[in-house]
Protein backbone atom coordinates (compact mmCIF):
# COMPACT_ATOMS: atom_id res chain seq x y z
CA UNK A 1 0.00 0.00 0.00
CA UNK A 2 1.03 3.65 -0.32
CA UNK A 3 3.46 5.25 2.12
CA UNK A 4 1.31 6.92 4.76
CA UNK A 5 1.94 8.97 7.88
CA UNK A 6 0.07 7.40 10.79
CA UNK A 7 -0.19 4.01 9.11
CA UNK A 8 -0.92 1.19 11.55
CA UNK A 9 1.09 -1.31 9.52
CA UNK A 10 3.12 -2.55 12.47
CA UNK A 11 0.16 -2.61 14.85
CA UNK A 12 -2.19 -4.66 12.67
CA UNK A 13 -1.79 -7.88 14.64
CA UNK A 14 -2.51 -6.15 17.93
CA UNK A 15 -5.53 -4.31 16.53
CA UNK A 16 -6.86 -7.44 14.84
CA UNK A 17 -6.39 -9.56 17.95
CA UNK A 18 -8.14 -6.94 20.09
CA UNK A 19 -11.12 -6.69 17.73
CA UNK A 20 -11.44 -10.48 17.56
CA UNK A 21 -11.44 -10.73 21.36
CA UNK A 22 -14.09 -8.08 22.00
CA UNK A 23 -16.37 -8.13 18.92
CA UNK A 24 -19.88 -9.41 19.72
CA UNK A 25 -20.62 -9.74 16.01
CA UNK A 26 -19.06 -9.64 12.53
CA UNK A 27 -19.41 -5.98 11.47
CA UNK A 28 -16.68 -3.38 12.07
CA UNK A 29 -17.02 0.31 11.23
CA UNK A 30 -13.69 2.03 10.46
CA UNK A 31 -14.53 5.73 10.74
CA UNK A 32 -11.20 7.21 9.54
CA UNK A 33 -10.05 4.55 7.11
CA UNK A 34 -7.09 6.32 5.42
CA UNK A 35 -5.27 3.66 3.40
CA UNK A 36 -7.77 1.01 4.61
CA UNK A 37 -4.84 -0.99 5.93
CA UNK A 38 -6.77 -1.82 9.12
CA UNK A 39 -10.00 -2.53 7.24
CA UNK A 40 -8.13 -4.78 4.82
CA UNK A 41 -6.56 -6.72 7.70
CA UNK A 42 -9.93 -7.13 9.43
CA UNK A 43 -11.54 -8.28 6.18
CA UNK A 44 -8.77 -10.90 5.90
CA UNK A 45 -9.80 -12.11 9.37
CA UNK A 46 -13.36 -12.62 8.13
CA UNK A 47 -15.06 -9.43 9.36
CA UNK A 48 -17.53 -7.44 7.32
CA UNK A 49 -15.97 -3.99 7.26
CA UNK A 50 -17.60 -0.63 6.59
CA UNK A 51 -14.78 1.81 5.82
CA UNK A 52 -15.31 5.56 5.84
CA UNK A 53 -13.15 8.55 4.94
CA UNK A 54 -14.06 11.98 3.61
CA UNK A 55 -11.11 12.22 1.20
CA UNK A 56 -11.61 10.88 -2.33
CA UNK A 57 -8.28 9.03 -2.50
CA UNK A 58 -9.07 7.23 0.78
CA UNK A 59 -12.54 6.36 -0.51
CA UNK A 60 -10.95 4.77 -3.59
CA UNK A 61 -8.61 2.77 -1.36
CA UNK A 62 -11.58 1.61 0.74
CA UNK A 63 -13.54 0.59 -2.33
CA UNK A 64 -10.58 -1.43 -3.53
CA UNK A 65 -9.49 -3.06 -0.28
CA UNK A 66 -12.77 -3.34 1.64
CA UNK A 67 -15.74 -3.17 -0.76
CA UNK A 68 -14.36 -4.93 -3.85
CA UNK A 69 -14.06 -8.71 -3.76
CA UNK A 70 -11.40 -10.55 -5.74
CA UNK A 71 -13.79 -12.87 -7.53
CA UNK A 72 -15.75 -9.93 -8.92
CA UNK A 73 -12.86 -7.83 -10.24
CA UNK A 74 -9.74 -9.91 -10.75
CA UNK A 75 -10.24 -11.03 -14.36
CA UNK A 76 -11.15 -7.61 -15.73
CA UNK A 77 -8.60 -5.78 -13.60
CA UNK A 78 -5.70 -7.95 -14.74
CA UNK A 79 -6.73 -7.46 -18.38
CA UNK A 80 -6.86 -3.67 -17.98
CA UNK A 81 -3.62 -3.50 -16.02
CA UNK A 82 -1.86 -5.31 -18.85
CA UNK A 83 -3.46 -2.91 -21.35
CA UNK A 84 -2.48 0.18 -19.39
CA UNK A 85 1.10 -1.01 -18.90
CA UNK A 86 1.49 -0.92 -22.69
CA UNK A 87 0.32 2.69 -23.05
CA UNK A 88 2.91 5.27 -24.14
CA UNK A 89 3.17 8.43 -22.12
CA UNK A 90 1.17 11.51 -23.05
CA UNK A 91 2.01 14.60 -20.96
CA UNK A 92 -0.94 16.52 -19.55
CA UNK A 93 -2.11 18.14 -16.32
CA UNK A 94 -0.32 15.68 -14.04
CA UNK A 95 3.03 16.06 -15.80
CA UNK A 96 2.79 19.85 -15.92
CA UNK A 97 1.80 20.14 -12.26
CA UNK A 98 3.79 17.45 -10.49
CA UNK A 99 6.82 17.04 -12.76
CA UNK A 100 7.44 20.46 -14.35
CA UNK A 101 6.10 22.95 -11.79
CA UNK A 102 7.19 20.67 -8.94
CA UNK A 103 9.45 17.60 -8.74
CA UNK A 104 7.38 14.81 -7.23
CA UNK A 105 7.88 12.55 -10.27
CA UNK A 106 10.17 12.36 -13.25
CA UNK A 107 8.45 13.56 -16.45
CA UNK A 108 8.67 10.13 -18.10
CA UNK A 109 6.49 8.71 -15.32
CA UNK A 110 4.23 11.74 -15.14
CA UNK A 111 3.39 11.32 -18.83
CA UNK A 112 2.52 7.66 -18.25
CA UNK A 113 0.31 8.60 -15.29
CA UNK A 114 -1.49 11.16 -17.45
CA UNK A 115 -2.12 8.63 -20.22
CA UNK A 116 -3.35 5.89 -17.89
CA UNK A 117 -5.56 8.17 -15.83
CA UNK A 118 -7.24 9.57 -18.94
CA UNK A 119 -7.83 6.01 -20.17
CA UNK A 120 -9.44 4.99 -16.88
CA UNK A 121 -11.73 8.02 -17.05
CA UNK A 122 -12.72 7.26 -20.64
CA UNK A 123 -13.74 3.65 -19.99
CA UNK A 124 -16.70 4.34 -17.69
CA UNK A 125 -15.90 1.40 -15.44
CA UNK A 126 -18.22 0.22 -12.68
CA UNK A 127 -17.22 1.67 -9.26
CA UNK A 128 -15.48 -1.34 -7.71
CA UNK A 129 -13.41 -2.08 -10.82
CA UNK A 130 -12.55 1.58 -11.33
CA UNK A 131 -11.35 1.79 -7.71
CA UNK A 132 -9.04 -1.19 -8.21
CA UNK A 133 -7.50 0.47 -11.27
CA UNK A 134 -7.14 3.82 -9.52
CA UNK A 135 -5.43 2.16 -6.58
CA UNK A 136 -3.16 0.23 -8.92
CA UNK A 137 -2.14 3.55 -10.51
CA UNK A 138 -1.78 5.32 -7.17
CA UNK A 139 0.45 2.57 -5.79
CA UNK A 140 2.51 2.47 -9.00
CA UNK A 141 3.06 6.23 -8.72
CA UNK A 142 3.94 5.89 -5.03
CA UNK A 143 6.71 3.44 -5.95
CA UNK A 144 8.41 6.04 -8.20
CA UNK A 145 7.85 9.25 -6.23
CA UNK A 146 10.55 11.48 -4.76
CA UNK A 147 9.31 12.28 -1.24
CA UNK A 148 9.88 11.12 2.33
CA UNK A 149 6.31 9.82 2.38
CA UNK A 150 4.22 12.98 2.56
CA UNK A 151 3.45 15.43 -0.24
CA UNK A 152 3.99 18.69 1.61
CA UNK A 153 7.39 18.75 -0.11
CA UNK A 154 9.61 16.75 -2.45
CA UNK A 155 13.27 15.83 -2.16
CA UNK A 156 15.90 18.27 -3.34
CA UNK A 157 17.68 15.45 -5.16
CA UNK A 158 15.83 12.67 -6.96
CA UNK A 159 15.11 9.60 -4.84
CA UNK A 160 16.70 6.54 -6.54
CA UNK A 161 13.25 4.93 -6.95
CA UNK A 162 12.07 7.93 -8.98
CA UNK A 163 14.32 6.78 -11.84
CA UNK A 164 12.44 3.49 -12.15
CA UNK A 165 9.72 3.04 -14.77
CA UNK A 166 6.09 3.19 -13.68
CA UNK A 167 4.47 -0.25 -13.62
CA UNK A 168 0.93 -1.15 -12.55
CA UNK A 169 0.33 -4.25 -10.45
CA UNK A 170 -2.78 -5.98 -9.22
CA UNK A 171 -3.65 -4.72 -5.72
CA UNK A 172 -4.10 -7.32 -2.99
CA UNK A 173 -7.88 -7.49 -3.29
CA UNK A 174 -9.29 -10.13 -0.94
CA UNK A 175 -12.09 -12.65 -1.50
CA UNK A 176 -15.45 -11.84 0.05
CA UNK A 177 -15.38 -12.71 3.78
CA UNK A 178 -17.87 -15.11 5.30
CA UNK A 179 -19.56 -12.25 7.15
CA UNK A 180 -20.59 -10.65 3.86
CA UNK A 181 -19.52 -7.92 1.48
CA UNK A 182 -18.02 -4.79 2.96
CA UNK A 183 -18.76 -1.25 1.90
CA UNK A 184 -16.99 2.08 1.49
CA UNK A 185 -18.45 5.43 2.55
CA UNK A 186 -17.22 8.94 1.77
CA UNK A 187 -18.72 10.91 4.65
CA UNK A 188 -17.63 13.09 7.52
CA UNK A 189 -16.93 10.85 10.50
CA UNK A 190 -19.85 12.19 12.53
CA UNK A 191 -22.32 11.47 9.73
CA UNK A 192 -20.95 7.97 9.22
CA UNK A 193 -21.16 7.25 12.96
CA UNK A 194 -24.81 8.34 13.08
CA UNK A 195 -25.83 6.31 10.04
CA UNK A 196 -23.93 3.05 10.51
CA UNK A 197 -24.75 0.50 13.22
CA UNK A 198 -21.91 -1.95 13.84
CA UNK A 199 -20.63 -4.47 16.36
CA UNK A 200 -17.32 -2.64 16.77
CA UNK A 201 -16.37 0.91 15.83
CA UNK A 202 -12.66 1.49 15.17
CA UNK A 203 -11.44 5.09 15.38
CA UNK A 204 -8.03 6.36 14.26
CA UNK A 205 -8.57 10.13 13.97
CA UNK A 206 -6.12 12.82 12.93
CA UNK A 207 -4.70 14.21 16.15
CA UNK A 208 -2.56 17.19 15.19
CA UNK A 209 -2.68 20.21 12.89
CA UNK A 210 -1.46 18.42 9.76
CA UNK A 211 -4.24 17.74 7.26
CA UNK A 212 -4.26 14.41 5.43
CA UNK A 213 -5.61 16.26 2.41
CA UNK A 214 -2.55 18.51 2.44
CA UNK A 215 -0.20 15.62 3.11
CA UNK A 216 -1.62 13.57 0.20
CA UNK A 217 -2.99 16.19 -2.16
CA UNK A 218 -1.38 14.55 -5.20
CA UNK A 219 -3.44 11.39 -4.65
CA UNK A 220 -6.59 13.46 -4.13
CA UNK A 221 -6.08 15.17 -7.49
CA UNK A 222 -5.19 11.90 -9.19
CA UNK A 223 -8.38 10.21 -7.99
CA UNK A 224 -10.75 13.15 -8.45
CA UNK A 225 -9.12 14.04 -11.79
CA UNK A 226 -10.66 17.49 -11.51
CA UNK A 227 -7.39 19.23 -12.50
CA UNK A 228 -7.69 21.95 -9.86
CA UNK A 229 -5.83 25.22 -9.47
CA UNK A 230 -2.80 24.79 -7.24
CA UNK A 231 -0.61 26.97 -5.07
CA UNK A 232 2.87 26.97 -3.53
CA UNK A 233 6.04 25.05 -4.26
CA UNK A 234 4.30 21.74 -3.59
CA UNK A 235 1.44 22.60 -5.99
CA UNK A 236 -1.25 21.83 -3.42
CA UNK A 237 -4.88 21.84 -4.47
CA UNK A 238 -6.51 25.22 -3.89
CA UNK A 239 -9.17 23.59 -1.72
CA UNK A 240 -6.54 22.47 0.81
CA UNK A 241 -7.02 25.96 2.25
CA UNK A 242 -10.75 25.43 2.86
CA UNK A 243 -11.30 21.68 3.38
CA UNK A 244 -10.02 21.50 6.94
CA UNK A 245 -11.09 18.76 9.33
CA UNK A 246 -12.25 19.78 12.80
CA UNK A 247 -9.86 17.09 14.03
CA UNK A 248 -6.93 19.21 12.79
CA UNK A 249 -7.93 22.03 15.15
CA UNK A 250 -6.71 21.95 18.75
CA UNK A 251 -9.56 24.17 20.06
CA UNK A 252 -12.19 22.03 18.31
CA UNK A 253 -10.73 18.55 18.75
CA UNK A 254 -12.17 17.66 22.17
CA UNK A 255 -15.75 18.51 21.21
CA UNK A 256 -15.42 16.80 17.80
CA UNK A 257 -14.10 13.62 19.39
CA UNK A 258 -16.83 13.62 22.02
CA UNK A 259 -19.51 14.15 19.35
CA UNK A 260 -18.27 11.20 17.31
CA UNK A 261 -17.99 8.90 20.31
CA UNK A 262 -21.49 9.81 21.44
CA UNK A 263 -22.91 9.20 17.95
CA UNK A 264 -21.42 5.72 17.55
CA UNK A 265 -23.94 2.89 17.34
CA UNK A 266 -21.80 -0.01 18.53
CA UNK A 267 -21.36 -1.79 21.87
CA UNK A 268 -17.57 -1.76 21.51
CA UNK A 269 -15.30 1.15 20.58
CA UNK A 270 -11.61 0.71 19.76
CA UNK A 271 -9.48 3.86 19.46
CA UNK A 272 -5.93 4.26 18.15
CA UNK A 273 -4.22 7.35 19.51
CA UNK A 274 -0.73 8.71 20.13
CA UNK A 275 0.91 10.45 23.06
CA UNK A 276 1.70 13.20 20.52
CA UNK A 277 -2.03 13.89 20.10
CA UNK A 278 -4.10 16.66 21.63
CA UNK A 279 -5.61 14.50 24.36
CA UNK A 280 -3.59 12.91 27.13
CA UNK A 281 -4.10 9.25 27.91
CA UNK A 282 -6.07 10.08 31.06
CA UNK A 283 -8.33 12.51 29.22
CA UNK A 284 -9.25 10.01 26.52
CA UNK A 285 -9.78 7.26 29.08
CA UNK A 286 -12.18 9.53 30.96
CA UNK A 287 -14.00 10.40 27.74
CA UNK A 288 -14.42 6.72 26.86
CA UNK A 289 -15.51 5.85 30.41
CA UNK A 290 -18.49 8.16 29.91
CA UNK A 291 -19.90 6.02 27.10
CA UNK A 292 -22.86 3.67 27.56
CA UNK A 293 -24.47 5.90 30.13
CA UNK A 294 -21.24 6.27 32.09
CA UNK A 295 -20.95 2.50 32.57
CA UNK A 296 -18.23 1.78 29.97
CA UNK A 297 -15.44 -0.65 30.76
CA UNK A 298 -12.11 0.69 29.46
CA UNK A 299 -8.79 -1.03 28.80
CA UNK A 300 -5.61 0.60 27.45
CA UNK A 301 -2.71 -1.04 25.61
CA UNK A 302 0.49 1.00 25.13
CA UNK A 303 3.16 0.35 22.49
CA UNK A 304 6.55 2.05 22.21
CA UNK A 305 6.90 3.13 18.57
CA UNK A 306 9.61 4.59 16.37
CA UNK A 307 8.50 7.89 14.83
CA UNK A 308 8.01 8.41 11.09
CA UNK A 309 10.95 8.82 8.71
CA UNK A 310 10.68 12.63 8.57
CA UNK A 311 11.51 12.81 12.27
CA UNK A 312 14.58 10.63 11.71
CA UNK A 313 15.80 12.90 8.90
CA UNK A 314 15.31 16.12 10.89
CA UNK A 315 14.25 19.64 10.01
CA UNK A 316 15.79 21.44 7.01
CA UNK A 317 15.41 24.91 5.49
CA UNK A 318 14.73 25.68 1.81
CA UNK A 319 18.47 25.51 1.08
CA UNK A 320 18.62 21.95 2.38
CA UNK A 321 20.51 22.89 5.52
CA UNK A 322 19.60 21.12 8.74
CA UNK A 323 18.13 23.50 11.28
CA UNK A 324 16.97 22.94 14.83
CA UNK A 325 16.89 19.60 16.58
CA UNK A 326 14.37 16.78 16.64
CA UNK A 327 13.00 16.57 20.18
CA UNK A 328 12.43 12.80 20.26
CA UNK A 329 12.63 9.75 18.02
CA UNK A 330 10.06 7.49 19.71
CA UNK A 331 6.49 7.90 20.84
CA UNK A 332 3.78 5.82 22.46
CA UNK A 333 0.87 4.45 20.44
CA UNK A 334 -2.21 3.63 22.51
CA UNK A 335 -5.01 1.23 21.74
CA UNK A 336 -8.04 2.05 23.89
CA UNK A 337 -10.94 -0.38 24.15
CA UNK A 338 -14.30 0.65 25.60
CA UNK A 339 -17.23 -1.75 25.90
CA UNK A 340 -20.63 -2.07 27.51
CA UNK A 341 -19.44 -5.18 29.35
CA UNK A 342 -16.32 -6.19 31.36
CA UNK A 343 -13.13 -6.59 29.33
CA UNK A 344 -10.72 -8.26 31.74
CA UNK A 345 -10.99 -11.80 30.40
CA UNK A 346 -10.95 -10.67 26.77
CA UNK A 347 -7.83 -8.48 26.83
CA UNK A 348 -5.84 -9.61 29.87
CA UNK A 349 -3.13 -11.24 27.76
CA UNK A 350 -3.02 -8.61 25.00
CA UNK A 351 -0.79 -6.31 27.03
CA UNK A 352 2.07 -8.74 26.39
CA UNK A 353 1.57 -8.25 22.65
CA UNK A 354 1.99 -4.48 22.97
CA UNK A 355 5.72 -4.29 22.45
CA UNK A 356 8.46 -2.01 21.21
CA UNK A 357 7.86 -1.57 17.47
CA UNK A 358 10.48 -0.48 14.98
CA UNK A 359 9.88 -0.11 11.20
CA UNK A 360 13.04 -2.14 10.64
CA UNK A 361 11.15 -5.11 12.09
CA UNK A 362 8.82 -5.29 9.10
Amino acid sequence: MIKYLGSKRLLLDLIGDAVERVAPGPTVLDLFSGTSRVGHALKRRGFRVVANDHNAYAHALARCYVEADRGDVEHDALHLINEFNQLPGKPGYFTETFCDRSRFFQPKNGARIDAIRESIAAKGLRPDLEAVLLVSLMEAADRVDSTTGVQMAYLKQWAPRACNDLELRMPDVLPRPGAGRGSALCLEALDAARRTPADVAYIDPPYNQHSYLGNYHVWESLVRWDKPDVYGIACKRADCRERRSVFNSRPRFDAAMQDVLTAIQAPVVVVSFSNEGWLAREELEAMLAGLFGGRAHVATLATDYRRYVGAQIGIHNLQGQKVGRVSHLRNTEYLFIAADRPLTDAVSDLAAAARTVDPADA
